[in-house]
């Protein structure tokens, strides 16, 4: 079962209320999503959005028994201000979004995320294993160039043209159709052999996870189109676990949260994009060691927030 992180930190700082509307555009298997409800009571409303379908049935079940409207749908957060409107979220009090792969996502073989011994499958990767390309056809399809230019943007790896090239080569040998060979593959590249995984494997995955998920993509229009959705004084949270979503994040919501900046003629006017934002947290807020003891997952979670001005 996956283990939401910082739950009860995350729901202060929606400052969710009795009979409020909520929206959380990534529910997974509800864990935030069911506090959330609590929260908000027996007239409290919550839209969840989720790409992963079995994701969507675990929360189902996880939420048939806590009081309040809930509305479930499959789709991606990158899509938000389409699927809240459809579905009557048009003006909300706060909206979470968890960018994070689930514990079940990670050790399900099946799913095609883990790089760990003892897990391999087909290499997939795709949150919503319904449509799109999976990342062995990914692997397959991008030349040398492609491969680096990925590992070098998405994953930051710096050996990202070695990699690419370790990945060609093999290829040539037969197609790399499984986690346990990509990881296999990186590892011999970086030299590496047995236990554990190098950890440029890490980074391979996560600058192949987002490709075929489109995820900074998603991200740039949710972040924009949920700042749209906020009524005044709503509140918007995002949990991060990588240093590439967390920068957009960042620097997004200081976009619009803005600046003070002096006229010559005396004065100041604020300067920064519309809608605007306050800070609620003006530092990302990261899991205490005794969170991470219980959950080791919870180690890279930093969540911010910021609330939308009248």
């Amino acid at each position: 079962m996956h283990v939401p992180v910082m739950l009860l930190e995350t729901a202060e700082m929606l400052a969710v209320a009795q009979g409020g509307c909520y929206i959380d555009a990534t529910v997974g298997s509800a864990g935030h999503a069911s506090e959330i409800l609590r929260r908000a009571g027996p007239e409290g409303r919550l839209l969840g959005i989720d790409r992963d379908i079995e994701a969507l049935e675990r929360a189902r079940v996880r939420l048939r028994d806590v009081p309040g409207s809930v509305c479930l749908v499959h789709g991606a957060h990158g899509d938000l201000r389409r699927l809240a409107e459809a579905n009557g979220f048009g003006a909300v009090d706060a909206i979470l979004m968890d960018l994070g792969v689930s514990s079940e996502q990670i050790d399900t073989a099946a799913a095609g995320f883990s790089f760990r011994r003892g897990l391999d499958g087909p290499l997939d990767c795709r949150m919503d294993r319904t449509q799109g390309e999976t990342a062995a056809e990914l692997i397959a399809r991008l030349g040398e160039r492609e491969l680096a230019e990925m590992l070098r943007r998405l994953g930051e790896e710096p050996q990202a043209r070695r990699i690419a090239r370790a990945i060609v080569r093999e290829r040539e040998r037969g197609p790399i159709a499984t986690t346990g060979r990509l990881a296999d593959v990186v590892d011999a590249a970086m030299g590496r052999r047995g236990e554990p995984r190098h950890p440029a494997v890490r980074r391979v995955y996560q600058a192949v996870r987002m490709a075929v998920n489109t995820e900074l993509e998603d991200l740039a229009r949710a972040l924009e189109d949920g700042m749209r959705l906020l009524r005044p004084g709503g509140r918007f949270a995002v949990l991060t676990y990588e240093s590439l979503t967390d920068r957009m994040v960042k620097q997004r919501f200081a976009a619009h949260v803005g600046k003070l900046r002096a006229l010559q003629q005396g004065g100041e006017a604020w300067e920064g994009e519309l809608p605007a934002a306050v800070a609620v947290t003006r530092k990302a807020m990261v899991a205490g060691g005794e969170e991470i003891e219980r959950n080791p997952r919870a180690r890279s979670a930093k969540l911010r927030v910021v609330a939308r001005k009248d």
